[in-house]
């Protein structure tokens, strides 16, 4: 044990680059953490990490024994999945990132835990890039591709950006028939919290795309504010097509340019070299099964 306790150690540094963070994921000092790392390199006799005041990076040898303790703990791991009961109980903190969306979270979220109880749930929403390893994430969940090799993910599910507008406004101002009808509309856009850039609107004129800065009669950091201002009569906005289902269905919403949309995904991602507990690993499937329930992504 105290052999796999190392290993775990050695691992932690390696992704962290740092001591300090190690100690802080694994609850020991930073002491503890180079001492034990002293010990490794002690019993091997090489030099696993190459030490400065502003950072730790792998040596060469570092590199082909993480390789190796990454293969070791990924098979224990394995292992204990393999021989847990079937009945286990899914329980323990789970703490997540998910983005600044409410529907169709929100309810999904409140159903598993009436459904597993004993999961403690941890959930931060924010739109920036977190770091899950770094800031001990269990998982993440996100749009679109997943940025950073050392992360497993599992699609999760599609969605559709539409632009919609409400009647009331497209009885005051018209119905855009083209793209560059948009020129002379109100637009409500959405500016990324990361970059502080406004978000592109795929489109498109006779199957051509086509390069148009549409005006800016609104500019949110948030979904919620977006979709209440568009229902309001404010201008058009592009939205997932989740968000506004009902509205749609039920005619507060009108859907139009329907070249001018784009399809997106929804992907959780974990750790690499990993193998999900029991509690993600239920989470995982409660999301995918859930989430988009008409869908039935590999």
């Amino acid at each position: 044990m105290d052999s796999l306790t190392a290993l775990n150690v050695f691992v932690s540094v390696a992704e962290t680059r740092s001591f300090v963070a190690s100690g802080r994921l694994l609850g020991v000092s930073a002491s503890a953490i180079g001492k034990s790392i002293a010990r490794l390199e002690e019993r091997f006799g090489v030099r696993l990490f190459n030490r400065s005041t502003r950072s730790v990076t792998l040596t060469e040898d570092g590199t082909r024994f993480l390789q190796r303790s990454l293969r070791i703990l990924a098979e224990i791991e394995a292992a204990e999945v393999e021989f847990s009961q079937t009945n286990a109980t899914p329980r323990g903190r789970l703490k997540i990132s998910l983005p600044l969306v409410g529907e169709p979270f929100l309810p999904v979220l409140a159903r598993f835990k009436k459904t597993y109880p004993a999961v403690d749930l941890d959930l931060t929403f924010d739109d920036r890039r977190v770091d899950v390893i770094e800031e001990g994430y269990d998982a993440v969940l996100r749009a679109g591709d997943v940025p950073d090799s050392s992360l497993t993910s599992r699609l999760i599910g599609s969605y559709r950006m539409i632009l919609v507008g409400a009647p009331e406004y497209f009885q005051a101002h018209g119905i855009p028939q083209q793209a560059t009808d948009l020129l002379s509309h109100a637009c409500i856009q959405f500016r990324f919290p990361n970059t502080g850039k406004l978000q592109v609107w795929p489109l498109r004129e006779a199957g051509q795309e086509v390069d148009l800065q549409v005006p800016t009669s609104m500019v949110c950091n948030n979904l919620e504010a977006r979709i209440c201002f568009a229902l309001q009569g404010l201008g058009i906005a592009y939205l997932p097509d989740f968000c506004v289902g009902e509205a749609l269905a039920d005619g507060r919403l009108q859907r139009i340019l329907p070249d001018c949309a784009e399809t997106g995904v929804y992907r959780i991602m974990w750790p690499s070299g990993k193998h999900p507990q029991l509690k993600l690993r239920v989470f995982i499937d409660f999301l995918k099964e859930h989430l988009f329930p008409e869908q039935r992504l590999v």
